[in-house]
Order: C-alpha cells, then structure tokens, then sequence
C-alpha cells in the first residue's frame, strides 16, 4: 500500500523575558514532535507502527467514531512526566483541532483518508513553557501540510494568532531563535472575529455550532516578529517545579493598569535586552539589570512559593555563570540565563523550592534557531 509521512517539529517557548512581558519570546531545544503517515489504500491496516505503539492510549466510542468520520486517529506519548490525560477525539486534540480549523478555511472538511498522528511531547504543561502555544502552532503546520496549502510561515502566524493572542509564544516556536513580537491592531470589520472560538469550527455535538463549509479566514498581517541576535555563550536553564499554573491564573493576579514609573522602568530595560543578550562576550552585570521586571513578576509572587527569594538572592555576584533571572512565561518554571556552573544555578534555585515542599526537575536548554521544522518522507 502506499503511503506518505513526515515529522513536525515545534520547539517550546519562553515568553516576557524579564521585561518584555507580551512582546519577547524565545524558542528553546525542547521540542514536541508529530509523526504523520497518510496510507491511500482503503485497506489499510489499524496496527501500523504509530498505532501499536505500546504508548498509545486507548479511545472512547466517540473518540473512534469521530476518527471515523474525519479520516485521523491520534496515539499520544508523553515524554514530560505530566499525568494530564491528552484527548485522542481529533475533535477535542488541541492539535487536530486546530489543523481541522485551517483544512475548513481551504474547503477541507477532514484530514485525507487514513491519517495517522502520533504526538511525541516532552514539554510539561501548564508550567509557563508554552506547552498550548507550541500545540496551536504544530497544528496549524500539521493542517498546512496534510491540506498541501503551501501557506507561508508569516500566513502561518496568522492562523495562530487567531487562536493563542500572546505572540511572543507562537512566534518564537514558529520562526525560533529570540524574537521581539507585536500585534496589529484590527479593522472595525475584523474585530468580530478578532478570535475564532474553536468550537464554532467543528460541527455537532463536540464542536458547537458549525460556521458552516468554510470558516472566518484570519486577516493578514494580525502580528509580526522580528529576530534578535544571541550570543553564542548564553544558555537557558529551565527550573520546572512540580505543580501547574494556568494562564488564566496568573494573568488574574495582574492590576489593569500600572504606574507610569513602573511602565518606564520596564520600557528602560526592554530596549536594552537584545542588545545585551546579543552582545559577545556578555556583561553580566548589563543583563541582570536588563531583566528587571515591575509589570508581571512581581504580582505573581503570591502564586509561587520562594518566587521572591529567588529572584532577590541570585545576581551574579553571589553566583558565578548567571547572567540573569526571570519567569519563564506566566510561570513556575524558573528561567536562569547563564554561561556556566548551570548545575550550581539549577541546584540552588530548586533548593529554594524545596523549602517550601516543592519538588523541581531541571534541563540545560539551548535556542531553537530553526523554529518549526517539517521533514517529509515517501515511500
């Protein structure tokens, strides 16, 4: 039987470095990935490789009748040690769901006939890695290429901004490397559809009310991107303590408006960051001052146990290597920019969670420079 296949690959992203709260992103070396083989015969076997996979979970009835009908069948392998059950209904897969979205914007109502998705995810979720952001754009890629759209990456962005607003994510997983981010404002005829909910663009029962054979289109141009240098020395070091922190609960601790003080000290530093994190050899002392934040970090504080501590105890004079601090994302994970001693880094600030009955793992990460990759194999 012939088939097609091919592996997406989207890095994790770190978002609001230090001051650049909503604008700065970074792509980091660890990387969701999705193995997908498209079979055309009608007799295709149901134990290919991807499915007898031993890690695969198993599906409800009305997972397998909606695969059924729309043509996928999705196995899972998490490689993060989170114990959050991952949906295999290519309806209710944050990943099938969004390439369905970009298959209807083409008059595309379901994936070819006989696709297989294999998620392969080592990023934890919930834990300020990007984990749902990186998930919109290895769908919006997934539904580019089983569609054979031929859409370009800014266009990409586009359909991802219609899902995940906070661009600094989705941009630095999708084009990769340290990228300063904005959103356009809309059009008074865009902002009814200034975000596509996505289940007005799946059908009945799961989805909601269907928008019909071809959804809203997003306008083009909603965001754009551009990348900074990096010096070759600085590393990330990603302190991942044990518990979640959803978005929406760090973004509810937020004030809704802030003192003109504490917006210029964060404007201040956000000028300066990629110039100094793009500086070779780094300055230390530059940086660490360049990743001083009043707009986010320190009203999260009450959501994260030993957060200030962490922040006020490590500079680079207290420890060598370090360059700079700050939450990865709305948090917990701890972001620790370095040059060396990461282990001494990753020790002391995961005994500071310890402390307070927080268990942590860390990883040596490094900026993913390619972004998003697409690697097609015929058979």
């Amino acid at each position: 039987m012939a088939s097609s296949s091919f592996v997406i690959r989207t890095p994790c992203s770190s978002a609001n470095i230090g001051p650049g709260f909503d604008v700065i992103g970074l792509a980091l070396s660890l990387y969701l990935e999705l193995e997908v083989t498209i079979t055309s015969s009608t007799s295709a076997s149901s134990t290919s490789p991807l499915l007898s996979s031993s890690s695969s979970s198993s599906s409800s009835s009305s997972s397998s009748s909606s695969s059924t009908s729309l043509h996928c069948s999705i196995t899972h392998e998490d490689l993060s040690g989170s114990t959050e059950e991952i949906s295999l209904d290519p309806e209710v897969n944050l990943i099938t769901r969004v390439a369905l979205y970009v298959l209807r914007c083409h008059d595309q109502r379901t994936f070819p006939v006989h696709t297989q998705v294999h998620i392969r995810n080592p990023i934890p979720l919930g834990r300020g890695l990007g984990s749902s952001g990186t998930a919109v754009v290895a769908g919006v890629t997934l539904g580019n290429e089983v569609g054979r759209l031929g859409l370009s990456k800014d266009r990409l962005l586009d359909y991802c901004l219609m899902i995940e607003r906070h661009p600094d994510n989705v941009a630095a997983s999708l084009f990769g490397g340290f990228v300063g981010t904005y959103l356009n404002e809309l059009q008074p005829e865009d902002v009814a559809r200034k975000e596509i909910p996505l289940s007005e663009v799946l059908p009945e029962p799961a989805g909601g009310i269907d928008t019909g054979s071809k959804p809203p289109e997003p306008p083009i141009g909603i965001g754009h991107y551009r990348k900074f240098p990096w010096a070759k020395e600085i590393k990330a070091v990603a302190i991942i303590p044990d518990f979640m922190l959803p978005t929406a609960n760090a973004r509810g601790v937020l004030p809704q408006s802030y003192t003109r003080a504490d917006v210029v000290f964060n404007l201040q530093r956000a000028a300066l960051l990629p110039a100094a994190l793009g500086h070779s050899p780094p300055d230390p002392d530059t940086i660490y001052l360049a990743m001083q934040d009043k707009i986010h970090q320190p009203y999260r504080r009450t959501l994260i146990p030993g957060l200030t501590e962490i922040l006020q105890s490590l500079n680079p004079r207290t420890q060598p290597g370090l360059l700079g601090i700050c939450l990865s994302g709305a948090g917990p994970t701890i972001l620790a920019l370095a040059t060396d001693h990461f282990d001494e880094i990753a020790e002391r600030i995961s005994n500071r969670f310890s402390s307070q009955g927080i268990a942590c793992q860390w990883k040596l990460l490094e900026p993913a420079e390619d972004g998003t990759t697409v690697e097609w194999q015929r058979r």
